[in-house]
């Protein structure tokens, strides 16, 4: 037993310095462009994290962390600390852009969460339980889940919401999830349970979000005006569609862009905009302001056969 131990030694300890060099090289890249935050509303103090991601001061972290709040204070881990006014936020997404008043902080690099596998490395950086610069490391435990968010009376689902198991507390939330080539591939939002960490995915539709807040200060979402649940689609339409699921339209909003288009209770939607869409979040996902005002053309079954409807969503009013 002796000589095994001696024998895989080595090894371990060779995998081990691998995965440290990892990690440290990660944290040396992401560290300097974390910072702390603290903000003051109404309803008291508060703090969290903030990632620059870009060259004129931007700063991105979750919303919740700046909720009610217009400008606070961000502390680097060089010790600058400097000024910042919220330029946007979206509860929808839990996402925010603030300015910076002065930073010479380099910027992240963004990823692409799209691209993550479970059981890839990646790392949490942030200011958890207000110990400034705070890095831990895990996996991927989990994709594609969901989170409800919250605003006014409009509630919609986070998609695509990563799971780790890099240990997160109170202050992490706005950090940076990055991969092992330190590109940041999620904003670390909420702590889902012993263990298990959350972080608000960067991909296409979220890139599309921080841009909306960076130039416009807020997000337009787009409105089609139907509920549905997912079902399964009969085998022969399943065959000549390549999906299994379907939305089954189980509300219309009377005078709403589906209503207006021809979209009846009881359609089972298979398509809009040319992608298919098997549940509530694949519908979801077309509402960002491109489509308002848009042609959006939509495929139905409706008694056996497949209808082609042209819906025209408007702008979502709070």
């Amino acid at each position: 037993m002796d000589t095994d131990r001696t024998a895989s030694g080595p090894a371990e300890e060779a995998a081990l310095d691998a995965y440290s060099r990892v990690v440290t090289t990660v944290a040396a890249r992401v560290l300097p462009s974390v910072a702390a935050l603290s903000v003051r509303t109404a309803r008291g103090g508060g703090a969290g994290s903030a990632v620059t991601f870009g060259t004129d001061g931007l700063l991105l972290t979750s919303a919740h962390v700046v909720q009610g709040a217009r400008d606070g204070s961000a502390t680097f881990g060089d010790g600058t600390e400097t000024r910042f006014r919220v330029v946007g936020t979206d509860p929808l997404s839990d996402l925010a852009v603030l300015r910076a008043d002065e930073t010479t902080v380099p910027p992240v690099e963004l990823g692409d969460a799209d691209g993550l596998r479970i059981g890839q490395l990646v790392v949490a950086v942030g200011n958890p339980m207000g110990l400034a610069g705070s890095v831990t490391a895990g996996v991927v435990s989990g994709l594609g889940r969901s989170l409800p968010a919250r605003d006014g009376r409009v509630t919609r689902l986070i998609e695509d919401v990563i799971q780790t198991d890099a240990a997160l507390n109170p202050g992490n939330s706005g950090g940076a999830l990055a991969d092992s080539a330190g590109r940041v591939v999620g904003i670390n939002t909420a702590v889902a349970g012993y263990g298990l960490g959350l972080a608000v995915p960067i991909n296409a539709t979220t890139r599309g979000i921080i841009r909306d807040l960076t130039e416009n200060g807020r997000v337009r979402r787009a409105w089609l005006g139907v509920a549905g649940v997912p079902v399964p689609l009969p085998p022969e339409v399943a065959a000549r569609t390549g999906q299994r699921r379907g939305l089954r339209v189980v509300e219309v909003v009377p005078g709403s862009p589906a209503g207006l288009a021809g979209i009846y209770l009881g359609d089972v939607i298979l398509a809009a905009g040319g992608r298919p869409v098997s549940d509530g979040q694949g519908l979801q996902r077309l509402m960002l302001g491109d489509a308002i005002g848009s042609r959006l053309p939509v495929t139905v079954l409706r008694r056996g056969a497949l209808v082609d409807v042209v819906a025209v969503p408007t702008e979502l009013s709070r």
